[in-house]
């Protein structure tokens, strides 16, 4: 999903220089089946440029065209496609989904501080967990869209906030949201009226550390840039580890002792160890431990890795369920494309915090996105 904001924020600030004017379609729920859910983002300009994406491609051109009214009245509107109906025709577009996709359209106010771009912002520049508040009205459609409204980021609270009961309410459960890790969506009820919000979690990018500036490192950081991850290159040899070589990432050219001081290393943190260095490998396998990332990947055989740890002096067992060696998943991979995409899968799997097995997905039971948004039970103010 970062990814996806990074780029609409990109697509904002490219339609701002040129003078367009624009609207944001968010997916803020979702009953049966979609290809996209809730949280799913795509920014519209008044020429009919496009980024993101709410569907698989069916909705972008009806909602286009409604973004570009919303644009021009100034005025938010929810719209809703019900895809359950076999016969798509009456929508104009190839649906097949089997389910009922609720959209709010709004129009972005560039000289409003807190409009939902400026919110996004605030989260791509930072790497820190968030929610994203966004309120509509499921109920009454044609009443008014309040839209997205609040942001919360550990400490920090941005957007319209007052001493409401609904604004009380809407920070308690980004706080609930934010412990789980989930997208949650709750109706709050009032004697006036009642509104429904979408609280978006959003996790920071991956950022993949990958020790290793051989030929074999080129089809991983291709691939992790395609996923919209942040990438550095660490190696001790300034002439293999060049822009030239990998371009797009962070490269630190330093001793395997001092090149993690240059890293700032957290939760959402991946390395792997490919410098095909046993040494080099060996020096940073012991510094990373001790940090907090979930995933040090260590490329070659299992005998490789079993002489690193008994070199590597004492490491808990804790520590040692966060390297992953060999690494990747078994695919089958021999070539180092073939062997990218399989590193880069595991590193997705571990990042997922165990919500999903990696099998594969016709032998799941249940629905693919069962965990994608949870709607929780009404809260009366």
């Amino acid at each position: 999903m970062i990814k996806e904001l990074e780029d609409i924020v990109r697509a904002y600030e490219a339609a701002n220089r040129q003078g367009l004017r624009t609207a944001l379609a968010t997916v803020v729920h979702v009953e049966g089946s979609a290809y996209r859910q809730p949280g799913a983002r795509m920014l519209v300009t008044e020429n009919g440029a496009l980024t993101g994406a709410i569907s698989g491609g069916c909705l972008e051109g009806d909602a286009l065209r409604k973004a570009q009214l919303v644009i021009m009245q100034q005025q938010p509107m929810l719209v809703t496609y019900d895809t359950t109906d076999e016969d798509d025709a009456q929508l104009g577009v190839g649906l097949g989904c089997n389910g009922i996709i609720h959209i709010l359209l709004e129009p972005i106010q560039s000289e409003d501080a807190n409009n939902p771009i400026h919110l996004i912002q605030l989260i791509t520049a930072n790497r820190q967990e968030s929610i994203l508040i966004t309120l509509f009205n499921l109920q009454k459609r044609k009443e008014q869209q309040p839209g997205t409204v609040l942001l919360r980021r550990d400490n920090y609270v941005d957007g319209y906030t007052d001493n409401t009961p609904l604004c009380s309410a809407l920070l308690q459960d980004a706080q609930m949201a934010m412990d789980a890790q989930s997208t949650l969506i709750r109706t709050y009820i009032s004697p006036e009226k009642s509104i429904t919000a979408l609280l978006s979690y959003i996790a920071p990018a991956v950022q993949l550390l990958i020790a290793g500036a051989g030929n074999d490192a080129q089809p991983l950081l291709q691939v992790a840039q395609i996923m919209g991850w942040q990438t550095h290159l660490l190696d001790g040899r300034p002439n293999y580890a060049t822009a030239t070589r990998f371009p797009g990432t962070v490269i630190h050219v330093a001793k395997a002792t001092e090149v993690l001081q240059q890293v700032n290393v957290d939760a959402y943190t991946a390395a792997v160890l490919m410098t095909h260095n046993y040494n080099y490998d060996l020096a940073l396998l012991q510094q990373l431990v001790h940090l907090p990332l979930p995933y040090i990947g260590v490329l070659g055989p299992a005998k490789k890795l079993h002489r690193m740890l008994q070199e590597a002096g004492n490491i808990s067992a804790i520590q040692q369920a966060r390297i992953y060696g060999p690494s990747g998943l078994d695919i089958g991979a021999a070539t180092p494309e073939e062997i990218a995409l399989s590193i880069a899968a595991e590193v997705k799997l571990v990042m997922s915090r165990g919500n999903h097995k990696g099998h594969s997905l016709r032998d799941k039971d249940g629905a693919i996105h069962s965990r994608r948004a949870q709607v929780i039970t009404s809260q009366h103010l």
